[in-house]
């Protein structure tokens, strides 16, 4: 990659990590201190502070994209940033559980996410945009096992509170890098792409599909995760231990596979073998029950490697063959179904565990990953773009 590509893949990805150790920070520590503040005692209140900021996500990052192609990938970028500081601040000056989720909503307002990977499409070569989508994609998983590690004891330290304005203070620091750190941006088609050309594109509603059931996996065997390492003899507060090796290890895996995806022009086939690797993580999780701490750690490694592979093949598959007037508006729906993926996962892997047991969950999974298998066998590769001699 070109020194630009680099700075461009580096910023981005910290942009991406910056917001997402602001939402990832509460998650391990929410639920248990909303039993102090009014409203905590309603179950459903604190699932909704939790799940307002995917919902609000997938109704705003198709506008935030199509606006995106319109404006430029910055201008909504900043704007989006801005409405997740707001948000920050009402959330840290909440009393109660309800304003909690006001402040969760204003957070999800700012759906940049389609907006941030369409301006990586525009900085970076066809030939190493996957690198680069593999930079955002896996700062998200290592944000998740970082904020795993760290919110129990910043909690302490400076509590629910402290951990919102931290959020927003992280905000600030991602809007400084957008507008000084990330190289300018080429201009865009001052036009907003269809949505009928892409949602009549068989290979893009694939894509589309696929982010769905990808995410929708990932929230739901969270439900029951945690209380599978708890039942191995693993307290909550040293799931860490288990977290952290297997995204590191997860990245030792993707990476080569990423290069091989790229240089040998092998896309199409470390893509289908990712979606078999997650057949097999939910066929495993199906039958695993209280096997140990071992299997369960092993296949939470399998699944990250499949997550921060497909996390990073598919935007970047998205951006070579969307119309490129329409790559925001793609990206956009692209992340509103990863969205639904991720409020659909909690709500009906909850269900499911609740009332038919935890092994539908499993199943559920492992159907979506069939489903996705069988449907991505009939993709075409991607574009081919070799690099040009200077």
């Amino acid at each position: 990659m070109s020194p630009a590509e680099r700075r461009a893949g580096i910023s981005l990805a910290a942009i991406f990590a910056l917001r997402m150790l602001g939402l990832f920070l509460i998650l391990p520590v929410f639920a248990v201190h909303a039993h102090g503040m009014p409203g905590g005692d309603n179950t459903m209140l604190v699932g909704m502070a939790f799940g307002a900021y995917g919902l609000t996500q997938a109704f705003l990052q198709i506008p935030f994209g199509a606006a995106s192609d319109r404006f430029g990938r910055k201008p909504v970028i900043v704007f989006g940033l801005l409405l997740f500081v707001v948000g920050s601040v009402v959330a840290a000056l909440a009393a109660d559980v309800q304003t909690v989720i006001v402040g969760r909503v204003l957070q999800g307002a700012g759906a940049i996410s389609a907006a941030v990977t369409a301006l990586a499409a525009d900085l970076t070569r066809d030939q190493h945009r996957t690198k680069v989508m593999a930079m955002i994609g896996s700062s998200i998983g290592l944000v998740f096992a970082l904020s795993m590690v760290a919110a129990p004891l910043l909690y302490a330290l400076i509590g629910m509170s402290g951990l919102f304005w931290l959020t927003a203070v992280l905000a600030v620091a991602a809007i400084f890098t957008i507008v000084f750190i990330v190289p300018a941006a080429p201009p865009v088609p001052r036009a907003v792409g269809r949505f009928s050309e892409v949602l009549g594109d068989g290979q893009l509603m694939r894509l589309n599909f696929g982010v769905f059931a990808l995410h929708l996996m990932q929230t739901a065997m969270w439900v029951l995760v945690p209380a599978g390492l708890v039942r191995a003899g693993l307290p909550v507060v040293e799931h860490w231990k288990v977290y952290l090796p297997a995204v590191l290890l997860s990245f030792a895996v993707m990476v080569p596979a990423i290069i091989m995806a790229e240089k040998k022009g092998r896309m199409k086939q470390i893509f289908n073998s990712a979606i078999a690797l997650l057949l097999v993580v939910q066929v495993g999780l199906y039958f695993e029950g209280s096997a140990g701490m071992w299997p369960l750690a092993i296949l939470l490694t399998l699944f990250f490697v499949a997550f921060n592979v497909l996390e990073a093949t598919q935007p970047s598959w998205i951006s070579k063959i969307a119309p490129p007037h329409a790559k925001g508006t793609a990206l956009g729906i692209y992340n509103t179904l990863q969205s639904v993926g991720v409020f659909l996962g909690g709500a009906l892997g909850g269900w499911l565990a609740q009332n038919v047991g935890s092994g539908s969950v499993s199943m559920l999974g492992g159907g979506l990953a069939l489903a996705w298998l069988i449907l991505a066998a009939g993709m075409k590769a991607p574009p081919i773009r070799r690099a040009v001699a200077a």
